[in-house]
């Protein structure tokens, strides 16, 4: 009786190969029903309890999906069929990727495998709700519904997966042709590769620009065609397009998807993560607009994760935008259901560690009025003998000692302090971490005397020193072999440093990279983060043993962001901390503190290292704001809105035209604002109708026109900006702080306001409701002068409104509030 009962609970299906047929893809494939491990170790014994002399690579139930039972010879004879080369017994020659692919098939009884589809995950919840909130969004907002092409940005960061969830919401679609424009061409493997590797896309056909690829496809299946943005929109020697790209222009897309959108949405700030050399390999796309291009589509998807300007310019709507950030990731990995496999428990958690460098290391690069250390100039080149080498050499030699613990003076104050600063190459509970480094330097000339320094140095000669810069180191991702190559194929063996100004900061992935160390200046948090989540990529182990072949360890739980210049770092966790999602009620303190929860930030004044929270950080970046950068916001473009739809709205109304007309300098501007619109919109129509083969003076005419429209466009946001720059003198018109600056001109000196500005209150309001003033940038404007004056009472002992509301533009903060902002 006991034996009919007693039936095998998990059979599993195995495999395993020894060491002299390992690098021949030999495996023996198995079934058992009791422990793999056991049955393993009957045929080839040990020499210890917990070691066998095979290595286990696969280990999976017996069981299909439809929830039947399977033998080794029902899959043996599987894999026959389809072509696996039968060696002797229950040996075959085949890979691992390839087992799994065959077992996936075997197990959904498809007849035939795809050896090359080795993939079979299923979206994460974030990418599921990515997909379902912009599946919606387009159906409702079709083209065939409101005439006009819909567009949406996913707002994710790196390591979101936005390819594969690209791919998914196509299949949800039901698009068939898909054109992913990008303005990084190195990011082409990714795209490729998840196409071509994963179950769900068996039917997808994947087609590279090269004048070729479109006529070996099937033209009845689905297809993606990947594109660079220059090379497609780019003319041939006649000025036409060019031969290769004359389908692309043909065809009417489902979707055109632009991926690391924010390149073209920068501009001229996105430069920052080129040295010289590396923005002609790169050329920009300075003015990029969807209505200009000469391709027709059903709908935009846009990817990045650092849209910063692209939001800030409210080129999309709040439906329009999903939004995926590190903090969300983080949280999502912390508060994961702990009954089921974690997803994002392989995601590194980031901590940023800032120095303030000792006095007589960093005096020689101290600029500006609060004397900012200038990495720049503390890592400027000079040509000596025809090879760059460092200006301030022996300074740097200096930092490179402190950074490793052996710097003179520091070493003194430790004996004296009985403390140790922790120094990212001196102290243990960082070297395990940092066996394999990115720094991320000002410029070719920089890399390469740093590349002669370590490599001549006593500490660093036994890393392996990667110069990532210049035309030798290769384009996009050819700069890649010499850096896996220093890594080896055991990177928890080897050590290395990698140099880069530029090169494999986007579209790369190096999980063995534990640490960046920011070695440059950069303004913008887009840069700054776009190189810091570099070394966030997941590093774990697969089967470690060698006989739990679904077992995993993560090697990289925790990496590093190095920066040595700790105001600007402080500043650029509060700038993107606060600009991840514009539509968030937090406050800028709430939004620092979530950040900083899951991304610690810890600073070494010289003396300590000490964990900051969020009003310790911001506090620290309020007391490095200048005075002149104060004057500067209300001189900033982005204080006015100036765009086509903008303009729309004010030539569609009479009474806001009147209202402008009747200040001094705008006079006649109607004519003015139909100019710009109405040969923007011929000029739209035009670059659209043309067949690329125009003559070198229709070119030049077309060029022409451009410019024309767009100086008459900074003409009116200059004149808009004067104008703008009359309202802070209100702010000196009342001591009531608690008013915001919008109440204090229509309420309490409006009479004032129409002298200084020639506007009465309601044409004033119908203005700023047309939207011709960015509220949230005044906002930002008006908090920075008070934050300043505050400290300015405080300095003096006067500061008689510490409990009070403080008003902004149109909104009241807290004191408390408006210190953090």
């Amino acid at each position: 009786m006991t034996e009919l009962l007693d039936f095998p609970a998990r059979p599993k299906i195995y495999a395993y190969t020894l060491p002299e047929y390992k690098d021949k893809n030999w495996l023996k494939i198995g079934y058992t029903t009791r422990d793999v491990r056991e049955r393993v170790n009957e045929q080839h014994g040990v020499l210890k309890p917990i070691e066998t002399a095979a290595e286990i690579v696969f280990e999976t139930d017996a069981v299909r999906d439809d929830g039947t039972l399977f033998l080794d010879h029902d899959f043996h004879r599987y894999i026959k069929q389809n072509c696996i080369k039968h060696l002797r017994g229950e040996w075959y020659e085949i890979t691992l990727p390839e087992l799994k692919a065959a077992m996936t098939a075997f197990k959904k009884r498809r007849p035939n495998v795809d050896l090359k589809r080795t993939e079979t995950f299923s979206m994460r919840p974030e990418q599921r709700d990515a997909v379902d909130m912009t599946a919606a969004y387009f159906k409702v907002f079709s083209v065939e519904k409101t005439g006009k092409t819909p567009h949406f940005l996913w707002n994710a960061k790196m390591r979101f997966g936005k390819t594969f969830a690209a791919y998914q919401l196509a299949k949800k679609m039901g698009w068939k042709k898909i054109l992913v424009l990008t303005f990084k061409p190195a990011v082409q493997s990714a795209w490729e590769s998840d196409l071509k590797t994963h179950t769900d896309f068996s039917e997808w056909q994947f087609v590279v620009n090269d004048g070729e690829g479109y006529q070996r496809i099937n033209k009845s299946k689905p297809f993606v065609w990947f594109a660079s943005f220059q090379d497609l929109l780019g003319k041939n020697e006649l000025g036409g397009i060019k031969t290769k790209n004359e389908i692309v222009h043909a065809i009417n897309w489902d979707c055109i998807i632009l991926d690391e959108y924010h390149f073209g949405a920068w501009r001229d700030r996105a430069k920052d993560l080129y040295d010289a050399e590396e923005k002609e390999e790169n050329p920009q796309i300075d003015d990029y607009d969807e209505e200009l291009m000469p391709l027709t589509t059903n709908a935009y998807l846009y990817l990045s994760g650092t849209p910063f300007r692209a939001l800030n310019n409210g080129e999309f709507l709040e439906d329009q935008i999903f939004n995926w950030t590190y903090t969300d990731e983080q949280r999502a990995k912390r508060e994961w259901n702990e009954e089921t496999e974690n997803p994002y428990l392989e995601l590194p958690q980031m901590v940023m560690m800032t120095y303030r460098l000792p006095r007589e290391i960093r005096e020689i690069a101290l600029q500006g009025e609060f004397d900012e250390f200038d990495l720049n100039e503390f890592f400027k080149t000079e040509n000596k003998d025809g090879e760059p080498v460092f200006k301030h050499e022996n300074e740097v030699k200096n930092w490179l000692d402190l950074i490793h613990g052996q710097y003179l003076p520091t070493e003194i104050d430790s004996l004296k302090t009985g403390k140790r600063p922790p120094m990212p190459f001196s102290d243990v509970r960082l070297t395990a971490c940092l066996r394999h480094t990115l720094w991320f330097l000002p410029n070719v000339g920089a890399c390469k005397a740093m590349e002669k320094l370590l490599k001549n140095h006593s500490f660093y000669g036994k890393y392996k020193v990667v110069c990532c810069a210049g035309q030798e180191a290769g384009i996009g991702v050819d700069a890649l072999p010499p850096v896996t190559d220093a890594i080896g194929n055991n990177p928890l063996n080897t050590l290395s440093i990698t140099l880069s100004c530029g090169k494999l900061m986007t579209g790369v992935s190096v999980k063995a990279w534990g640490g960046i160390l920011m070695l440059r200046n950069t303004s913008s948090p887009e840069t700054y983060f776009q190189a810091a989540f570099r070394v966030q990529t997941p590093f774990k182990l697969v089967n470690p043993t060698g006989v739990y072949p679904n077992e995993t360890q993560i090697v990289k739980p925790v990496c590093y962001v190095f920066d040595f210049a700790p105001d600007r770092a402080l500043k650029q966790i509060a700038e993107y901390s606060g600009r991840l999602d514009l539509n968030s009620p937090d406050s800028p303190e709430q939004k620092v503190s979530e950040f900083v929860k899951f991304l610690p930030v810890l600073c070494y004044d010289g003396e300590t290292m000490n964990l900051l929270d969020a009003g310790q950080l911001l506090d620290m970046v309020v007391s490095g704001t200048a005075s002149t950068m104060l004057a500067r916001r209300w001189e900033s473009a982005l204080l006015v809105n100036v765009d086509n739809e903008t303009l729309k709205k004010l030539l569609n109304n009479p009474k806001a035209m009147e209202a402008l007309e009747r200040i001094e300098g705008f006079r006649g501007l109607n004519k003015e604002l139909s100019t710009i619109v109405n040969r923007s919109e011929a000029l739209k129509k035009t670059k659209k109708e043309a067949s690329g083969g125009e003559s070198a003076a229709e070119k030049r005419e077309l060029t022409k026109e451009e410019k024309e429209i767009k100086s008459k466009r900074k003409i009116i946001q200059e004149k808009l900006l004067k104008f703008a720059t009359r309202i802070p003198v209100f702010m000196y018109l009342t001591d009531a702080r608690e008013q915001t600056l919008k109440d204090v001109i229509t309420q309490l000196e409006p009479a004032l306001f129409r002298k200084v500005t020639g506007l009465t209150i309601p044409d004033f309001e119908l203005l700023v409701s047309i939207g011709i003033f960015n509220a949230q940038v005044m906002n930002s404007a008006i908090l920075a002068f008070k934050r300043y004056e505050e400290a300015s009472l405080i300095y003096t002992g006067l500061n008689r409104h510490e409990n009070e509301l403080i008003g902004g533009w149109d909104t009241t903060f807290t004191v408390e509030e408006m210190r953090q902002m």
